[in-house]
């Protein structure tokens, strides 16, 4: 491994970065790179020691809240070669300058997903066993005798149905995980054929019958202009009564409204980390519905899964440095069907 460390160029959100780099993870970048870790940048435009430092990169390790790398950036920094994202998507940041100038590019969307895929799957045992309504049906109660059994007789995992929309790296990661339970999943995936699908261990369906069969459907799939509302009021309709729709991928591609007047009816449960628009107005119903789990897109990286996304990002620097290429490339012809 070659002892070169190239000039490093810190941008994301200036707050972000004593998550993403504790001291351990700061030390193993040091031993990798040259950079200052005081320096945080989160507008390249910005005079003084953040041109300065644009100028000089040879690398950019980014994250959430860095600012897209266009051609007026690229211009401020004539020794840049490579952009190292320490998280996943990098739609918002990669622009067609960056192509066009040679830019080499990594994600870590790899080590994002498995933060992601360990939550969807505690969301489809939990769902299954219908874990939110007992919690605040006992919580009513108070430890009241009541029969539970009785209460719940269609509730559990067993042979339950599981709809996986987007065989994506998380979507896939899901179905691995969904492997020892007597689960049976089931996939639409428009690029995915019936013979790779029986690889992976799932029936390949259309996403009308995945909606049918399915006691909970779960999205993976990219934010792209024909996903947009793909589950929408009639396809919800589809769904079985006391099914559960689980949301990680992006808010875009379930219609809002349908799926609010589906879940104040009762008639469906859902998990819901991302949300169109990304934050709710106050008075959405949804934060307050006893069938509904509202989180703020925290199933992702968060706390320490940070520094895995780190970790990531540092190797990848080794091997730039080294003059190996990336383990986790980000290819322009991807990203149209990517996150």
């Amino acid at each position: 491994m070659s002892l070169r460390r190239p000039r490093t160029l810190l941008a994301m959100s200036p707050e972000l970065r004593p998550g993403l780099l504790d001291a351990a993870t700061a030390r193993r970048l040091r031993e990798v790179a040259e950079v200052e870790l005081e320096l945080v940048v989160d507008d390249f435009g910005r005079p003084g020691a953040a041109a300065t430092a644009l100028a000089e990169a040879e690398v950019l390790l980014t994250c959430w809240g860095a600012p897209a790398v266009d051609a007026r950036v690229l211009a401020a920094a004539p020794r840049l070669r490579a952009v190292v994202h320490a998280a996943g998507s990098v739609k918002q940041l990669i622009t067609e300058a960056c192509w066009e100038r040679g830019i080499v590019v990594s994600s870590a969307a790899a080590a994002n997903s498995a933060p992601v895929a360990e939550y969807t799957v505690a969301m489809v045992l939990l769902s299954n066993k219908r874990v939110m309504q007992l919690r605040e049906e006992y919580r009513g109660v108070r430890g009241r005798p009541h029969d539970w059994h009785l209460r719940y007789a269609h509730a559990g995992n067993y042979r339950r149905t599981v709809g996986v929309v987007g065989a994506s790296r998380i979507g896939r990661r899901v179905i691995e995980l969904l492997r020892p339970y007597d689960l049976e999943p089931v996939l639409y995936d428009p690029y995915v054929s019936p013979e790779e699908a029986a690889g992976l261990g799932v029936r390949a369906v259309g996403l009308d019958e995945l909606c049918r069969v399915s006691d909970v459907v779960s999205l993976h799939a990219p934010e792209l202009p024909r996903t947009r509302s793909m589950i929408d009021r009639r396809r919800l309709g589809l769904m079985r009564d006391g099914a559960t729709l689980i949301n990680t991928a992006r808010g875009s591609l379930v219609d809002t409204a349908a799926l609010t007047d589906e879940v104040a009816s009762g008639r469906l449960h859902a998990v819901i980390d991302v949300t169109e628009p990304e934050v709710l107005p106050a008075e959405s119903p949804l934060y307050d519905l006893p069938n509904v789990l509202l989180t703020p897109h925290i199933a992702g990286s968060l706390g320490n899964e940070l520094h895995r996304m780190a970790d990531s990002a540092i190797q990848e620097i080794a091997r730039y440095a080294a003059g190996l290429p990336f383990a986790h490339p980000v290819h322009r012809e991807d990203l149209y069907r990517t996150a």
